[in-house]
């Protein structure tokens, strides 16, 4: 690992503003989960890390505004969040989620807003607050902005944040009445990294007018080089009455639909047939109200 100097500003913005001085080898560090790794493997070779451990403790909150929506902080720490009783109560699929995700060595250093903005494809966050809805808000030397997060990225380990712009916080609407679950198929461990990841969240008639899906979102993760909504299964799921005809008609669009890739998890050929299956499992478990 090459030397490097460590920076510890106090505030986000002036940590904002060192990112944008236009040095391509100056890097932001939070828990440090992936450039410590990244660094070691030679792959960064950072001649400056910006540390955002110092920076105002607000972004480390986790709360709930009077609609139940989420307001997370980027530094706070995905057991922080795997803990909260805010999130078990309003956003229980995503406490579910962290059970496995990675291990909790890990989850006691990695930070939400690191975890979003590292961009591997295979992380396990991603597609289920994109299925919530979620947006993350930037603060930059010249102020900020929101985006929604199915728009932060644009490739593999690639987001849409300009240089100096570093996320401050997370919005994600309220989980109920939807129903949700997130599946991941392992082909090791259960929190290692996912050969496909499925997040599902549905808008779902009252159980007097039958199980019948009002709106669905799909969004599957590790098989893609970007978290990707499936259109064309949500609208196969929207309106219907989910049965087994159902959910293949599902399957078979969203695999026809995903840009599926492969790599050393499963070839794309295997992960488009664990598409077809998680995606009704996936259905099925947000249904039974386990996500």
């Amino acid at each position: 690992m090459t030397p490097f100097e460590l920076l510890e500003p106090r505030t986000l913005r002036e940590a904002a503003a060192l990112l944008a001085s236009g040095d391509a080898t100056v890097r932001p560090f939070a828990g440090g989960t992936a450039v410590m790794l990244m660094m070691k493997m030679g792959v960064l070779r950072p001649t400056r890390l910006v540390s955002l451990r110092a920076v105002e403790k607000q972004y480390s909150g986790i709360g709930a505004g009077a609609d139940g929506a989420l307001r997370i902080g980027a530094m706070a720490t995905l057991s922080a969040l795997e803990r909260s009783p805010v999130i078990r109560n309003e956003a229980p699929v995503i406490a579910r989620t962290l059970r496995t995700l990675s291990n909790v060595r890990v989850r006691n250093v990695a930070t939400v807003g690191g975890h979003l903005a590292h961009a591997d494809p295979h992380m396990d966050l991603p597609p289920v607050l994109i299925a919530l809805g979620a947006s993350v808000t930037t603060v930059d030397a010249a102020g900020g902005r929101t985006i929604p997060l199915e728009k932060l990225y644009s490739g593999y380990l690639e987001t849409s944040l300009g240089r100096g712009e570093l996320i401050a916080e997370v919005s994600v609407p309220r989980q109920a009445p939807r129903r949700a679950a997130y599946l991941k198929c392992t082909t090791r461990s259960a929190d290692d990294w996912p050969a496909l990841g499925v997040a599902v969240v549905l808008d779902t008639l009252r159980e007097t007018e039958g199980a019948a899906v009002r709106e669905a979102r799909i969004v599957i993760s590790a098989a893609t080089d970007t978290p990707t909504r499936l259109a064309k299964a949500e609208a196969v799921l929207r309106g219907a009455r989910v049965d087994d005809a159902v959910l293949q008609r599902a399957g078979d669009a969203a695999a026809s639909e995903a840009s599926v890739i492969g790599d050393a998890h499963g070839s794309a050929a295997y992960k488009r047939e664990l598409l077809r299956v998680y995606l009704a499992r996936a259905v099925r478990a947000a249904l039974a109200g386990e996500g």
